[in-house]
């Protein structure tokens, strides 16, 4: 049952791309939002329209040293999430995950708050079993390159569920699909950003792999609707529980439906596959259906066209070019991307003053 009384919520990785968006949703909702980030992949970009509201508090801290404050539910999302953010320090995203579920449950406990764990579904690795349900243990490699972020999960997971048996806590640990939307970082190896920004620059599309391999793709606002259908789940229920979208795609179709919806003139190029890359994965659901209610409403094509629309507008935004969100929706008029123009630069130069 939903809660009508305003609590004061604590957002780790506040400033992310699914952190932002929960931030925003709990304002909506009525509630007092503390929005904690380091900066290292979040961005004031992402939370500068929140900047202004009288019940949204944003704190520069590092999840991996003790926060002392009080309130009364705590969403922990705080970790690098792509690839390419998580292997630039792999120690400090392992830090992140198992330090910083220490500290959060720790603060769980002091001032008996409910505590939400942003899990992933990396924690089933490259999976021998179609779909995955929450108890299947998974096919992992503890020591590869992307072992840091997938064993980091795992073992907050571990953290959550011992703090649960043996000091009592309100635990709840949701797996995380493949989710897309608005604020996805340009330039974060994430697939469904990286198809984007290749499509809109009409640079070819790159494919690692010969495009057979699928996921399922989630789009940010069913994401955050069932973080908060999980929240609001009797005390009972920890999961872990799948939040994804159960229907599958392959690579190659994902790249010819952003092709055709950016209107670009891209080409679809084939690289090999990087090893640890899971050749499949898809979530079985029925467990968030008959305990939260929850599946995901967006299609694929609607979650797209919106999640490119950002793009255009973050582009136009860094090229300084306004008439660019109009000019590239034009059928076969996507500009190519300014040489040097953009990129990780351009996002986080906009925060360094962020306090």
């Amino acid at each position: 049952m939903r809660e009508t009384h305003s609590k004061r919520v604590l957002v780790t990785g506040g400033a992310g791309f699914l952190g932002s968006h929960l931030c925003e949703y709990l304002l909506g909702q009525g509630h007092d939002v503390l929005c904690v980030d380091n900066f290292y992949t979040g961005t004031k970009r992402n939370i500068a329209h929140l900047l202004g509201h009288p019940r949204f508090e944003p704190m520069r801290h590092d999840v991996t040293f003790p926060l002392y404050v009080e309130v009364d539910d705590i969403y922990n999302l705080a970790c690098p999430a792509s690839p390419i953010h998580y292997q630039n320090d792999p120690v400090q995203t392992t830090k992140t995950s198992v330090h910083g579920a220490i500290n959060m449950l720790g603060l769980a406990k002091r001032v008996k708050a409910r505590i939400l764990q942003a899990s992933t579904s990396e924690v089933y690795g490259d999976p021998q079993e179609h779909p995955q349900t929450e108890h299947y243990w998974g096919h992992v490699n503890p020591i590869g390159i992307r072992s840091c972020y997938d064993e980091g999960k795992r073992c907050a997971e571990t953290l959550f569920m011992d703090y649960r048996r043996q000091h009592k806590l309100n635990v709840k640990i949701a797996r995380i699909f493949n989710t897309y939307g608005p604020r996805m970082h340009p330039n974060d190896g994430r697939v469904v950003s990286n198809f984007i920004m290749q499509a809109l620059a009409n640079e070819p599309i790159t494919i690692y792999g010969d495009g057979s391999q699928t996921r399922s793709f989630c789009f940010v606002d069913d994401l955050i609707r069932g973080f908060d259908a999980l929240m609001q789940s009797p005390d009972g229920f920890c999961g872990p529980v799948n939040l994804g979208n159960p229907v599958e795609h392959t690579m190659l179709e994902l790249a010819e439906r952003i092709v055709s919806l950016c209107h670009s003139r891209s080409d679809i190029v084939f690289r090999p596959l990087p090893s640890d890359d899971p050749t499949r994965r898809r979530p079985d659901i029925s467990l968030a259906r008959d305990m939260l209610g929850w599946e995901p409403e967006v299609k694929l094509n609607e979650g797209l066209s919106r999640t490119i629309a950002y793009f255009r507008e973050l582009r136009a935004a860094e090229t300084g070019d306004l008439a660019a969100p109009y000019i590239e929706s034009l059928p076969g008029m996507a500009a190519a991307r300014e040489v040097g123009g953009g990129g990780a630069n351009g996002v986080h130069s906009m925060h360094k003053g962020m306090p």
